[in-house]
C-alpha cells in the first residue's frame, strides 16, 4: 500500500513585494523579522565554567502558536512605524516531506510501498507498465525503484556470476577425479534432475526466486553430485571385480556389475535422503523467528532430494552401462589394476 510523501506540516511565508515596497521594506527585512520574531535569534551566550548556553530571544508562544497570531508579528519600517507581518506577507500552512532528500544532485521524494507478497520483480514490471501508459512526467522529472527491489537486482547480478562458476568448479573436480569428460557430464546430470524437484516444490509453496532460494539450490547441487560420485565409485568397483576375474567380459556382465553396484549403494543413498528430509522438512512448518529465511532455503533441497534419488539410483547406472558397453564394443574396457599377488599390474587403456 503506497504511503504519502508529504508527511510534515510547514508554515510558508510569501512576501508581497509591492506591499513591502510601499513601506520601504525589502524581502530580507521581512525574512529577518520572521526568523528572529518567530524562529528566534541568539543574542548572547551564558558561560558557566566550561559550559556554554545560548540566549535566544523570540515572541512568547501565545503570540506565535498559530497562523492568525503570526500575522500580528510586528515589523519595524525605515520610517519608524511598526506594521503587522500579515500586511506585507501571506502566511499559510502546507504539507511537505519530513526532510529534504537528494539523489545525484536532484531533489527526491520517496513513496513507500508495502507489498502483501515478496514478488518485487512482478510488481515492479506491472507498475512500470502502468506508469508509462498513464503518467506523463514533467520535464526534468524521473523515477526509479529502490529498496528491496534494488537489493534483489544486485543479488541476481551476483548469482548470474556465481552459478556458472559453481557448475564449472563441480565439472572440473569431477573430471580430475574420473579423468573422463563423459562421466563428469553424467554426474552433472543429477544436479539438473534434482533441480526439477526443487522447482516443483518451490512452485507448490509459492516461493519466488530470491537469494535464499539460490543458496538452497547451490546446497542441493553439492549433495546431488556427492551422492552421484559415490554411486559411480560403487559401479566402478563392481565392474572392476568383473574385469579382474579374467573372464571375457560381455554386455550382460556389465549390466550385472551395474546392478550389483547400484544395489550396494541403495541403502546408503536412502539413509542420506532420509537424514536430509528429517532435518529440513520440519522447517517448512515453522513460523518462528528466521523461518521466513530458512523456508526458501529448505524447499529446493527437500524437493530436489526426492528427484535426485531417482536420478542417482536409476538414471546414473543406466548411463554408466551405456558408456561401458560402448567402451566394451570398441575394446577400451580393461582392468585398471591387477589382482594383488597375480603378476605385474596391467596398464590402463588409452
Amino acid at each position: 500500500m503506497p504511503k504519502k510523501v508529504a508527511q510534515g506540516f510547514y508554515v510558508n511565508v510569501e512576501v508581497k513585494r509591492e506591499e513591502a515596497a510601499r513601506y520601504g521594506l525589502t524581502i530580507a527585512d521581512v525574512q529577518t523579522a520572521v526568523s528572529s520574531g518567530i524562529g528566534g535569534q541568539n543574542i548572547a551566550e551564558n558561560i558557566e565554567e566550561r559550559e556554554r548556553y545560548p540566549i535566544n530571544v523570540r515572541y512568547q508562544r501565545d503570540f506565535r502558536d498559530n497562523v492568525e497570531k503570526m500575522r500580528g508579528v510586528l515589523i519595524g519600517t525605515p520610517s519608524g512605524a511598526q506594521i503587522p507581518l500579515g500586511q506585507v506577507a501571506k502566511i499559510s500552512v502546507t504539507h511537505g516531506p519530513a526532510m529534504i532528500r537528494d539523489e545525484d544532485g536532484a531533489l527526491t521524494g520517496y513513496i513507500y510501498i508495502d507489498l502483501k507478497n515478496s514478488d518485487y520483480g512482478g510488481f515492479v514490471a506491472q507498475a512500470n507498465k502502468l506508469i508509462h501508459d498513464k503518467l506523463a512526467l514533467p520535464a526534468n522529472y524521473t523515477f526509479q525503484w529502490s529498496g528491496e527491489y534494488e537489493l534483489e537486482l544486485r543479488a541476481k547480478q551476483r548469482l548470474q556470476l556465481i552459478l556458472p562458476v559453481v557448475f564449472f568448479v563441480i565439472f572440473l573436480l569431477l573430471y580430475l577425479v574420473f579423468h573422463s569428460v563423459a562421466e563428469a557430464l553424467v554426474l552433472i546430470f543429477p544436479t539438473i534432475y534434482a533441480m526439477s524437484g526443487g522447482l516443483l516444490l518451490q512452485w507448490l509453496l509459492h516461493y519466488n526466486f530470491s537469494v535464499a532460494v539460490a543458496v538452497g539450490y547451490i546446497a542441493l547441487f553439492g549433495i546431488a553430485v556427492e551422492t552421484g560420485v559415490v554411486m559411480v565409485v560403487y559401479l566402478h568397483e563392481a565392474l572392476e571385480n568383473k574385469l579382474q576375474s579374467g573372464k571375457t567380459l560381455t554386455e550382460a556382465d556389465v549390466e550385472a556389475a551395474a546392478i550389483e553396484g547400484a544395489v550396494h549403494r541403495l541403502r546408503p543413498k536412502l539413509m542420506t535422503v532420509c537424514a536430509v528430509l528429517a532435518s529440513l522438512v520440519p522447517i517448512l512448518w515453522e513460523s518462528g523467528i528466521g523461518s521466513d529465511v530458512m523456508k526458501p532455503i529448505a524447499a529446493p533441497i527437500v524437493g530436489g532430494m526426492i528427484t535426485s534419488t531417482i536420478g542417482v539410483l536409476i538414471l546414473v547406472p543406466v548411463f554408466f552401462v551405456m558408456m561401458k558397453e560402448r567402451a566394451l564394443r570398441k575394446g577400451h574396457l580393461q582392468p585398471r589394476t591387477s589382482v594383488r599377488g597375480e603378476g605385474p599390474p596391467l596398464l590402463p587403456s588409452h
